[in-house]
Parts: C-alpha cells; structure tokens; sequence
C-alpha cells in the first residue's frame, strides 16, 4: 500500500509532551529504539517545537500541565495552518468518557490512558504514523494535481484570449486607420461596467464575473465588417443609402458568425452570449432609430449599450478613412447630446465621470 501511494521511508519524529521528569523519561526510554525522539516539559515549549521549521510527525500529549493544559495545546495546534496536520495522541491518567471526547473533539487522533501499556502505545504509534505518511503522500498528489489543474486552465484561457483577439483582428487588418482600437474598445467597456456595477439598474449583470466576459469579448464587436466589401469598408466619402444599408448588415454578419462558432462546439459559452449581444446590438439606440432590430431603452442589452459609447467615442477622437481625429472635448459633448436619444443616460452619465480616464486610455494606445 505504501508504495502505491508514494510512501517513503524515514525515521519519523515523535514529541513526547509531559510536565513530569519521569514520564519523560520512561515514554522516552519506549520510543527512541525505532524513532527519533523530542521532548518538552509544557505546553508553550511544545508549541515553540511545532511551529519550527522541523516540526514532529506526531505528539504525545499529557493533559494535565500548569499554565497550558493540554487540550489548549491541542486547540492551538489544530488552528495552525502546518500544524493542524500533525496527529495528536493524548497521554492522560483522566481516564473519564467526558474527558476521551473532549481530547478528541479537539482533533487528537487517540487517547491512551495512564498507566501505559508499552505495546499498545506503541502499536498506535506505529499506526498513527502509517496513517500519516499516507495522508501526507495524498495530500502532496492532490496539490500537485491542483497546480497542474490551475497551469492548464491558465494555459488555456490564455490560448483562448489569443484566438479572440486574432479572430477579432482579422476585420481590423483592413482598416490601417484603427491601430489600437480593439483594446482601447476592451478598456473602455471595463472601466464603464465598473463605475456602473453599483448602478441598481446594473449590478444584476455587472458582476466582477460578467465584467471579465464584457473584457474578453468586446473585441468581436465588428467582426462582421470582414463581410463587408472594401468598397464601402474603406470608403473615403459618405456611403450612400445602399451602401449603408450593406454596411449595417455586419452586426447580423457578427452575430451569425459567432452563433456558428457555438454550433460547431456543440454548447452554449458564457463570453460568446455576451459577444453576441455585443455584435448584434451596439449600433441599436436609446431612442429605438438604431440597427438591426430597433430596440429602444432597456430592451437593448447591457452589454451593447456600454460598448455603444465606446465604440462612438473611439471612432470619433481616432483618424478613420473617413473623417480626421476630433478633439476629445468635443467627442465628450457630442456624446453627452446623444444622453437619452443614441445612449442609455445613466452610461452617458459615468461616461462623464469616466472621461479624463478614457482620454487617457487613448492616449496609451495611439
């Protein structure tokens, strides 16, 4: 057995704690031939011993000692972080039923009666430690296990981060004008759904969970301009009506696109029900004169209403094809006219808050 769960052999270290010389002595004298022996003489040395950096493998501990019993050093010892895990037999001429379930409701492992039987003190010992080792081994497996387990997870969250952000990438290789704007977008959102967690209209959605799912998938927001063709994507003058109306077919193009992605993976995943609603619905307005669907007030998404602000504020202050970079005052001002009619006001509102925050944001990533 001990081989199959990764034993190994060591001479294992017992502490006999007892305030009388003679018990020492004698617990001592039964002990050293197969084990590597400590002792003190009270309660407080005894703790000194098993808080150290070589702490014992198990403790022998009389009850009945000045100043600290030995229940209040088994109750400190279970209420260490390393110590709780070493096995406490009791040693005690208090030899009541009263007294064995208190010594053990404290977490000892055993309770031995005085006068000791030298075999069997020494038989649950041995038994004690068997069983020690073994928990020790699993305990070591099982956090070898939890490490591997959290690396893997990290190593794939990351692979997954990566291939959003290419897969996103892909419609802004077409357009040189705007650099940094997958992860301007990325902050933007995060830092609005965090002033606005505490929003009784928002806290329902915004928790630190649904937040970190608006981060990773705000750069999908446009992935459906990759449908669109070149002569209306990078267009230098007004699109004209028909060519706008293929224009807004991208947020339907997004949508379908990551449904389809979900359909090949064969379940529902959190960050891509939140990219949907993003792609689908930051181009809807507040005042229902938005697209694809014309939804109006809280019939849009949460998720999209943030991205909305952003998404308008990036295009603005950012050169694009089709315009030059405006000053991030006016962006502000223009933004805030839109209170009520383009945006949801209470997004308009901690967008005002947040601006010299975002006016930074866009500074970093020129």
């Amino acid at each position: 057995m001990s081989e199959a769960i990764g034993i190994t052999s060591h001479q294992h270290t017992v502490l006999i704690v007892d305030d009388s010389p003679e018990n020492l002595i004698i617990v001592s004298g039964l002990l050293k031939r197969e084990y590597k022996v400590k002792v003190a003489n009270s309660g407080a040395r005894a703790l000194k011993i098993a808080f150290s950096d070589t702490p014992p493998d198990l403790i022998l501990l009389d009850v009945m000692m000045p100043e600290m019993d030995g229940y209040e050093v088994c109750r400190q010892l279970k209420q260490h972080k390393h110590a709780k895990h070493i096995p406490v037999i009791f040693i005690t001429a208090k030899g009541d039923d009263a007294d064995e379930e208190c010594g053990l409701s404290l977490g000892a492992v055993d309770y031995v009666t005085k006068p000791v039987n030298p075999p069997i003190v020494l038989a649950r010992v041995k038994s004690h430690l068997l069983l020690k080792s073994a928990t020790d081994a699993l305990r070591d497996r099982n956090e070898c296990l939890e490490m591997e387990v959290q690396r893997r997870t990290e190593e794939v969250v990351a692979i997954q981060d990566v291939t959003i952000f290419a897969f996103a990438s892909l419609a802004e290789t077409r357009d040189n004008d705007t650099g940094y704007h997958l992860r301007r977008t990325q902050l933007y959102v995060k830092t609005l759904a965090q002033k606005l967690q505490q929003n009784p209209r928002f806290c329902a959605f915004l928790t630190d969970e649904n937040i970190e799912l608006l981060f990773k998938s705000a750069p999908l927001h446009d992935i459906g301009k990759v449908g669109i063709p070149d002569s209306i994507l990078m267009k230098p003058g007004r699109l004209t009506a028909e060519e706008f109306e293929i224009m807004k077919t991208h947020a339907t193009i997004g949508r379908d696109a990551i449904v389809n992605a979900e359909n090949h993976l064969g379940a529902s995943v959190d960050f891509l029900c939140v990219a949907k609603d993003i792609a689908y619905g930051h181009h809807e307005k507040w005042d229902g004169s938005g697209y694809p669907l014309g939804l109006t007030g809280d019939e849009i998404p949460i998720a999209a209403r943030l991205m909305a602000v952003a998404d308008v504020y990036d295009a603005l202050v950012n050169k694009r094809v089709y315009h030059d970079a405006m000053e991030p005052e006016l962006v502000a001002q223009m933004i805030y006219e839109g209170r009520g009619k383009h945006f949801d006001p209470d997004v308009v509102d901690a967008f005002m808050d947040l601006k010299e925050t975002f006016f930074e944001i866009t500074r970093q990533y020129q």
